[in-house]
């Protein structure tokens, strides 16, 4: 039978469970429920969804392959002070189904994860073996990384951010204005091709920080004078697009002509892809958060210690 990785991804929006192989794998994951005219959920209540949540989820691999290890996000990032209790659920669904089984446990970040999922669907592995750069785009990250190999994951330094609101949150604040359901991601995108005019706002740069407060502000003017929310939905996005350039030119001044992946919610937009031709984009359904990366970086961690075959 196939030997595969199983590995779990429990962010504040999604319950996500993957299997890989070492070259193919399949992804389950659905976004938890949010209610209508909300923008998120706290921790609490996407701890108990999770909870509630995951056996549907690993129920739908259940029959993919030999579980030879498992893994899972244990939080946003690989520092020490990084902590959210809705990963909590993938952990402890993970180790409880390694120590039945008998198998090894690897615990990565969601970051990591990210990256890896992104360097595996865009045709280039290669990207886990060499110093590049990554956007983290997303509803609570919005963070430019310089990412070095270590070991059979990454490690990510973070050269510029967001000083204020998120990618992600923008979009979905845009979306929340022109009476779209959250997230509101893939909506905004599709009205924003209908543009015209196409207009944008510079956002304030320092170096590879910058602030998208003031694409919010300009975005509210433009709902309460009344433009066409197609225009709307562009302005905001191409916003984010010109902040990520400029601090996308400002790290290739520091680091040189290194490649540039983009991974996170944000990552799949249709518009950010065609303004920003050179990046590495993954396919979009691996963009938005799931369990792949943590299957991938399960799966090179057993390789590593070479205890595949156990």
């Amino acid at each position: 039978m196939r030997q595969v990785a199983l590995a779990f991804d429990t962010s504040n929006y999604t319950t996500s469970c993957a299997v890989f192989d070492g070259v193919s794998g399949e992804n389950s994951g659905r976004l938890l429920d949010v209610r209508p005219g909300e923008l998120g959920l706290r921790q609490s209540d996407a701890l108990f969804l999770h909870v509630r949540r995951l056996p549907e989820i690993v129920d739908k691999l259940s029959q993919h392959g030999d579980i030879i290890a498992v893994g899972a996000s244990e939080k946003p990032r690989e520092t020490e002070d990084s902590y959210m209790p809705c990963f909590l659920a993938g952990v402890c669904q993970a180790k409880t189904i390694a120590k039945v089984l008998g198998v090894p446990y690897f615990g990565f970040s969601h970051q990591q994860g990210h990256i890896a999922a992104a360097a595996w669907s865009s045709g280039h592995m290669e990207l886990l073996e060499t110093e590049h750069l990554a956007w983290h785009l997303s509803g609570g990250t919005t963070e430019l990384l310089y990412v070095r190999p270590e070991g059979c994951a990454v490690r990510c330094e973070i050269i510029g951010r967001t000083k204020d609101v998120s990618a992600g949150q923008l979009i979905d604040r845009t979306g929340q204005a022109l009476g779209l359901a959250f997230p509101a991601g893939k909506a905004l995108d599709s009205l924003s091709r209908e543009a015209v005019e196409r207009k944008k706002y510079v956002p304030k740069i320092d170096g590879m920080d910058f602030s998208l407060s003031g694409v919010e502000h300009k975005m509210k003017q433009m709902v309460e004078s009344g433009e066409r929310p197609e225009e709307i939905a562009y302005f905001s996005i191409a916003s984010i697009v010109e902040a990520v350039s400029r601090a996308t030119q400002a790290a290739k001044g520091r680091f040189g002509a290194v490649p540039v992946l983009f991974s996170g919610g944000v990552a799949s937009n249709s518009i950010l892809r065609e303004l920003m031709p050179d990046g590495i984009f993954c396919e979009p359904r691996y963009s938005t958060d799931n369990a792949m990366g943590t299957a991938i970086l399960t799966m090179r961690a057993v390789e590593s210690s070479g205890s595949k075959n156990i």
